[in-house]
This record gives C-alpha cells, structure tokens and sequence, in this order.
C-alpha cells in the first residue's frame, strides 16, 4: 500500500490495533465521527476512486462478519462464504467491480477483531462443511505486514476439521504465512489472467510470473492452492495469452496440490462502463460485444463465453483431469456446452466444491 492518510473512527482511538497500525504507518491522521466526513474527503478528489486507494479508514464492522456470497440471480452460485474483514483494494484493476460498488471508495478495515472471532467459532460449531474467504469485498493479502489477521486466521482456522479458508490475491506477500501451522485448512489463491491484461488493465498488480511462484512457494509448504480465471477479456487474439497462463500454472505446481481452477467471463453492472471509460481512457475493455443478461449485468454473448471457456477448460484438463473446474456464476446451458455436464449431475456445485475441499485439504465430513 501507498497511503498518505488515516482515518480512525473516535470511538475505537484508544484501540491498541489502531495504535499499532498508525505508528507503523507515520502518515498524517485523522480522528473522524463517522464516515461521513471520510466520504466527504474523498469525493472532494479529482479521482475519487483512485484517492480513496490512498487512504486507510479504520473502524468497526457493526454488522455481519460472515456473510453468504451475494450471487446473482438465474446463475449458479458457489455458496461461498464471505469473511467481512475490510474493504475496497490498493490495487487498480480497470474491471474491478469494487469500483462501482462501495461509497466512500476509501481502504477500509475492521479493527474489533474480538467480535470477528466469536463470529467465525460460532460458525465452526454448526457441524458442517463450510467455505470461507476474505476476497470478496477486498484482496485477501494487501493487509500483510499492516495487520496480523491473515496470521490469526489461519491459526484459527487450523483448529477445526470441518471449514476451509480461502485467501485470494493478487500480490505476493505469502512470506509471513509460509511457517504457520495451517493443517492444510487454508487455501491460497490467485487470480490470474494474461500477461498482456495484466499489463493493460491490472495497475499496480503483481506479475503473472511472480504470482506463480509465490503460489509455487506456498504449495512447497503444504499449502492446498487454488486459481481464478475472473474476470476473462474476450477480444480478438486474447485467448492465446490465457492458455499461456495456463501451461505456466503446472509448471509452477502440481496438480494433485491444486483445489480448484475457476473460470469467469467480464460482467458488470452497467454503472461501471463510465468508471472504465472515465478513469481507463482509450483502453477498449467496455466495447464489447455485450448484451444484458438475466441478472441485469453487461456480459458477453453467450457463444462467445462458451468457446472461452471449452478452449480454456480443455487446456486444464490435459494437464489436470482431476482437478475441480468450474464456471463462476453461469448457466446451465454454458455449463453443458463449455464442459459437457450440469452440477446437478454431479450434486450440484456447492457439493462439487465441498468434495474438492474433503480431497485437497482434509476436510472431514
């Protein structure tokens, strides 16, 4: 992170983590009584998204830790689990939803971290299979050598047999986690893409190389891995570059290591065409041929999303046939004609990824 401002909520100052974290920053800071004045101080930027990468609110989350995953609506949904530790990102990815989506645009993270782990052990007690992460609403690794919460909870999570964390990234900054005794009940993920998106469209990102060996570097201590092709960029001549990123994943590391491999096509709500338009002049990526799909999100045609996808996820296959692959928020058609069945053939994907988990990680059931 590059900051150069701190908001702290007034009520949580005296709070030993903000302490910590405002001396290990040494930026100006501020004390504030809601967010209202950091909104304020954002908006008043020329570039509210981008000012907002550069300042830290930090508060308490006075509502639901642990969510369920938003979705969408007539899609197939993985039944994730979100873990609401922060939001917003430092990174600056011209397809970032996160973009559209939080008011203020402002780095923020949750410091009444007593309250988070009685959510999450009241979680473990239900008994079940259950799939948890952090990057949802953020990346899960930007907050290393910040806070020490990925630490706890991989310590936390590595006390239980029937729960499994996801981290997902796209930085490099595994180096803290590497020691820990995780029990394989903490995945770390990548997203990936091409080297040419990565370049065009991912500021301030890691390279596709370094992600690969930060993830070669994890699986070497023990750590189940995992893969993330979201959002995919369906432009002429673009597909060679995913396919390349593919063959760079196993040489990287070992398929029997690797939980599951995710494949996604760009969608977005409609707000953020004119974010991408406004703040990534002359880059192609809101030109698309894109329709309107049942969930009222821009994606592109169907026919084309499908031979994406077959290509890619034949690409896998021949390095990976046991490798669990699925489709991020599709339908049954594109499921059936990218990868030839149905998750209600196979129990449904929230089974398929339970089972993935069961055989990657030890989960019992």
């Amino acid at each position: 992170m590059k900051l150069n401002r701190l908001f702290i909520d007034r009520e949580l100052v005296a709070r030993a983590e903000a302490n910590r974290i405002a001396q290990r920053l040494g930026i100006p800071t501020q004390e504030v009584n809601s967010a209202g004045e950091v909104f304020e101080t954002v908006m008043a930027a020329s570039d509210p998204v981008a000012a907002g990468k550069r300042m830290l609110y930090l508060t308490a989350n006075r509502g639901a830790f642990v969510r369920d995953c938003p979705g969408t609506s007539h899609y197939t949904c993985c039944g994730y689990r979100i873990l609401h530790v922060g939001a917003y990102c430092s990174m600056d990815c011209a397809y970032c939803i996160l973009q559209a989506y939080f008011h203020p645009p402002v780095l923020t993270f949750f410091i009444n971290t007593e309250d988070f782990v009685a959510q999450i052990e009241k979680e473990f007690n239900k008994d079940k299979i259950q799939r948890f992460g952090t990057g949802e609403f953020t990346d899960s690794l930007i907050w290393e050598g910040l806070s020490s919460v990925n630490e706890e909870l991989v310590r936390l999570f590595s006390g239980q047999d029937r729960c499994v964390l996801e981290l997902k990234t796209k930085t490099t900054a595994v180096e803290r986690l590497l020691s820990l005794p995780h029990r394989r009940r903490t995945i770390l993920a990548w997203s990936l893409s091409s080297r040419e998106m990565v370049s065009r469209c991912e500021r301030g990102t890691a390279a596709i190389e370094a992600r690969l060996a930060a993830a070669a570097r994890a699986a070497a201590q023990g750590y189940p891995v995992a893969f993330h092709f979201d959002p995919i960029v369906i432009e002429d001549r673009s597909l060679p570059g995913y396919l390349e990123t593919i063959e760079r994943i196993f040489a990287a590391v070992e398929p029997a290591n690797i939980v599951w491999i995710s494949l996604g096509a760009l969608r977005f709500m409609p707000a953020l065409k004119a974010v991408i338009e406004n703040r990534f002049p002359g880059l192609p990526l809101a030109c698309g041929e894109f329709i309107t799909g049942l969930d009222g999100k821009l994606r592109y045609f169907k026919p084309l999303r499908i031979r994406a996808y077959r290509r890619m996820a034949q690409a896998i296959r021949r390095r990976a046939p046991e490798v669990c692959l699925y489709l991020c928020m599709e339908d049954d058609e594109v499921w059936r004609e990218a990868l030839g069945f149905v998750p209600a053939e196979r129990g449904g994907l929230v089974a398929m990824l339970d089972e993935a988990a069961v055989r990657v990680c030890g989960l019992k059931r």
